[in-house]
């Protein structure tokens, strides 16, 4: 048992395999007894099943806090894990809502019903685990070997910033994404859903053969695992910024992405609402890419200070937001004259 000891990306076998069994354990719970059967998740249920996970996250939170007490958990890069694990937290949490709004018009484009878009985003969590954890391992490499690239983290952040505080940006269209025109053009794909089937053999209609197809729900999978990759390109340098701890990296990534299944359902039907949201997180991107010059230039930023700062605008944004669209009509109705 003394590989469980081992180092890896600066912590222990051990502590990566408590992390692995908590979210695979969640995941079975969401394919084997939420999902069973494919039922449609309400408004309500959806918001339950979302301060469940939030739960599971402030608790992983606390486990952090209890290793970090009392020495079992030093950070890589002698940073607060606590306070940099709910700020990354956080971060990530927020920049799910625009997640949540592109995921929205994948399903819409693609027609797929509500009871087969849940069991479609438990298993794109397999493909986030993945392809964040590459994107979280190649980030910890480049900054270990240059530390300047903290700079370039800390520019790109601010400049993104700056452009959503200044920029509109209108509906992208699903039909033009490059991953839809590959898969229509390489890959069989079915006019119509199976289910919820993936994959199904069925005869070509030039040859008459049976052969492999893929269904628009797999496609619909793919094009929203790539969305993610793109979203993460903002929020994997921001938690770089506030700690280049692997571990506290990943978790905190893992565990809003988590929950972002339970809270779309709500989400989809309510992100009108948070629309000034946007700007809130402009200026914390803004704040997190000015700390970074700071802490690489003068010293670490105070942790505590940088957490509060960025809860305060955030939650600034999402009053203002609900405040400033109280009398707007749900998603979808036509508002009466």
């Amino acid at each position: 048992m003394d590989f469980l000891f081992f180092d890896f990306l600066g912590k222990p076998v051990w502590m990566w395999l408590i992390f692995l069994g908590i979210v695979i354990t969640l995941m079975i719970f969401d394919l084997g007894v939420l999902n069973k059967g494919n039922h449609e998740l309400g408004v309500a249920e959806s918001l339950k099943l979302s301060a469940f996970y939030i739960f599971i996250a402030v608790l992983f939170g606390g486990y952090i806090w209890w290793a970090w007490s009392n020495g079992t958990l030093v950070t890589t890069d002698g940073t607060n894990p606590v306070a940099s694990y709910f700020q990354g937290y956080i971060i990530e949490k927020v920049l799910s809502i625009d997640n949540v709004f592109v995921i929205s018009l994948i399903f819409g484009f693609f027609a797929i019903p509500r009871k087969y878009q849940y069991r479609a985003l438990v298993w794109g969590i397999i493909g986030v685990i993945i392809l964040r954890g590459i994107m979280i391992a190649i980030g910890a490499e480049l900054i270990a070997a240059y530390d300047w690239v903290t700079l370039i983290f800390a520019a790109f952040l601010a400049f993104t910033g700056l452009k959503m505080l200044v920029t509109s940006e209108g509906d992208p269209d699903v039909s033009k994404n490059p991953v839809v025109k590959l898969t229509s053009k390489y890959m069989n794909v079915t006019k119509e859903l199976h289910g919820e089937k993936f994959f199904i053999r069925q005869p070509h209609p030039a040859s008459g053969k049976m052969v492999l197809f893929v269904t628009p729900l797999l496609v619909a999978l793919i094009v929203i695992n790539v969305a993610d990759l793109v979203f993460a390109v903002d929020s994997v340098p921001a938690i770089f910024l506030i700690t280049t701890d692997t571990f506290i990296v990943y978790t905190a990534n893992i565990m809003a992405i988590l929950g972002l299944r339970a809270l779309y359902f709500a989400l989809a039907a309510l992100v009108h609402r948070f629309h000034y949201l946007k700007y809130a997180l402009a200026v914390v991107l803004i704040f997190i890419g000015l700390k970074g010059f700071y802490s690489y230039f003068f010293g670490k930023f105070d942790p505590y200070l940088s957490l509060a700062i960025t809860i305060g605008i955030i939650a600034a944004g999402i009053f203002y937001s609900l405040w400033k669209t109280r009398n707007d009509p749900p998603e979808g109705e036509i508002p009466a004259e």
